[in-house]
């Protein structure tokens, strides 16, 4: 990298030398430090290191001033190509046995990506020659490209954030290390938006709203990973499954209920026994049992099918079913409700001819759009047409043939229906391409949930099939869908999008009443189960505590609607309406408010 013009340098590279820099100002104010590695990484950059001491945050104040005084020194970056064994003896006499490991991998294998880590991913090296950087006393084992000296950070904007645990080549079995966090922009307005929708993100967090506005929670004897619910919750999740059940049905999708356990044999044959292979959990007992956990819920529903002879007149047949499957993630993974051992599925799949497979796929399209409508996130959506990676198609069950038509099928419909779809190699599943949904949430964060995969292949493995109009067999073809995906992680983003403020039909109490004194209690009570009888989700609070201080309590826990209840309210024929996120006071009779609560949780208003 020899120009100086800053703008001509990219902001991947600017940020991968901001990691080298703070390597450099860690190892002069810590001389015993032993690097791993350090890349650029969305936003920012880190480093992973071994230290003798554990870091405080005073810590990363005192390294950010030593990066700043060596930006001040102008030191370039200065980049060698020596042999391997050359970069051992050098790493081996500055005592960095990471870069050793590294190094002895890249020797043996000509890559650090090895079967032990696959999930260190460097290309293979053409031959026995390595590069290094060095900046003042820092040296690395690095492909680079940098920056040609430090004077091109002067005009950056970077700042060091977090100080986590990471362990060594992301395997739990190996050594822990301390993990610096840094954020990286060209100009100071965007680190300082940055921080901003940071500061914003840790407040909606749904780990820490979660626990506040008591929706779930977990317990060390039931084990992490594994969330209860709360009744508020609950009240959640099943309000989201009225409404997709009641969506879906619309469009032909009967309820199935299957087991949470099988043989391995139906996974082996579904090919999900391979997929998933450590991720399983098996069960046995000393009966001789012996099933596994299911990782999926497909290859069950296949199973219903497969019970009884199928017609032409039949088809399509659609089952959706809200289970439970099991994933045995890495324990260093697992945290909130975005990543768990047991998970709620939201699961569909039509089985149908070859002839209904587009109108199926518009129609499981068109449930998706009135479902995130309700939501207030299909305006702001992209659509990614999901396809194989041509160059190993080997990672795919099925034949090519099937995959070809699969594709066609779907680029049609995204022409039809206008979702401008754009073409995604690599993304498909194991059994076929898919649409997949992308959406923003309220802070501007991608998320992917919604999906339609077509499947040939299952089907064929299965035997899946019907007597056609010439009363011979064909194969039947599965369409699978998701509309919210898990219950977990989608109560996760509602939490996230709505800062735990939730449109009213979905907010677990709608309506907070709380009468001013004794004197107020009986007509309290009678309003509360008038509302209750109309549908109205009401708490009511008869607690011996202030009025200021009840409502600061109903208002933390965001309800949409406060009503206090004095002698005003007993006489006269108007409720005095608090509304969420307004301090004015409205006045409305109790019908003219039951109809406008009820005409809210109806059309669903956000």
């Amino acid at each position: 990298m020899t120009t100086s013009n800053q703008s001509k340098i990219s902001l991947d590279i600017l940020r991968h030398s901001c990691s080298h820099l703070m390597a450099t100002a860690v190892l002069s104010l810590f001389p015993e430090a032993k690097f791993g590695i350090g890349p650029s990484i969305e936003n920012g950059f880190y480093y992973d290191l071994e230290l003798d001491k554990s870091l405080n945050p005073n810590d990363l104040s005192r390294i950010e001033k030593r990066m700043k005084k060596i930006i001040a020194q102008n030191i370039k970056f200065e980049r060698k190509k020596i042999t391997i064994d050359e970069a051992i003896k050098l790493f081996r006499k500055i005592k960095q046995p990471y870069k050793i490991e590294l190094l002895k991998d890249i020797k043996k294998h000509g890559t650090t990506k090895i079967k032990k880590y696959p999930s260190t991913q460097v290309p293979k090296y053409p031959s026995t020659q390595i590069s290094i950087y060095q900046l003042g006393d820092f040296v690395d084992l690095c492909r680079g490209p940098h920056i040609e000296s430090t004077k091109n950070l002067s005009k950056i904007s970077f700042k060091l954030t977090k100080i986590a645990g990471a362990y060594w080549r992301g395997d739990e079995k190996n050594k822990m290390l301390t993990r610096i966090y840094g954020l990286c922009f060209e100009e100071k307005n965007k680190l300082e938006e940055y921080l901003k929708n940071l500061a914003e993100a840790k407040k909606r967090d749904h780990r820490k709203l979660g626990k506040e506005l008591d929706l779930f929670c977990f317990s060390n004897l039931v084990g992490p990973g594994l969330p209860l619910f709360t009744p508020k919750g609950v009240i959640i999740i099943d309000e989201l499954k009225k409404e997709i059940e009641k969506i879906c049905s619309a469009y032909g999708f009967e309820k199935v209920m299957t087991p949470h356990l099988a043989k391995i044999e139906l996974y082996e044959l579904s090919g999900h026994a391979k997929k998933f292979g450590k991720e399983l959990f098996h069960v046995s007992s000393e009966q001789g049992h012996d099933f596994v956990m299911r990782p999926v819920l497909c290859p069950h529903q296949t199973q219903i099918y497969a019970s009884r002879k199928r017609s032409y007149r039949d088809l399509p047949i659609r089952y959706m079913e809200a289970e439970k499957q099991y994933r045995a993630e890495k324990s260093g993974e697992v945290g909130g409700l975005n990543r768990v051992y047991a998970i709620t599925i939201e699961d569909g799949h039509s089985f149908c001819q070859i002839s209904q497979v587009k109108k199926e796929i518009k129609n499981i399209v068109k449930i998706i759009k009135d479902f995130y409508t309700s939501i207030g996130l299909w305006n702001n959506h992209w659509v990614s047409l999901s396809v194989r990676d041509y160059n190993h198609q080997e990672k795919y069950i099925g034949d090519p043939e099937d995959w070809n038509k699969c594709e066609k099928m779907l680029e049609e419909v995204s022409k039809e229906m206008k979702l401008n779809a754009k073409k995604i190699e690599g993304e498909a599943a194991v059994y076929g391409p898919k649409l997949d949904f992308m959406f923003k949430d309220s802070m501007g964060k991608e998320i992917q949930i919604p999906t339609v995969q077509l499947d040939f292949a299952t089907p064929k493995r299965f035997n899946l099939v019907y007597t056609n109009k010439e009363g011979k067999e064909d194969f039947v073809v599965m369409v699978h869908r998701a509309i919210l995906g898990s219950y977990e992680r989608f109560l996760a983003l509602l939490i996230e999008h709505y800062a735990g403020a939730f449109p009213v039909w979905l907010s677990p109490v709608q309506v907070y009443i709380t009468p001013v004194g004794k004197a107020h209690h009986l007509t309290t009570k009678k309003i509360v189960q008038e509302f209750k009888e109309c549908g109205i989700r009401t708490e009511i609070d008869l607690l011996n505590e202030t009025i200021s201080y009840k409502i600061r309590k109903a208002e933390k826990q965001k309800i949409p609607y406060i009503l206090v209840i004095g002698d005003k309210e007993m006489k006269g024929k108007y409720l005095n309406i608090r509304t969420r996120g307004n301090n004015n006071i409205k006045k409305l009779t109790k019908k003219q408010f039951i109809k406008k609560v009820l005409e809210e949780i109806k059309n669903k208003k956000l």
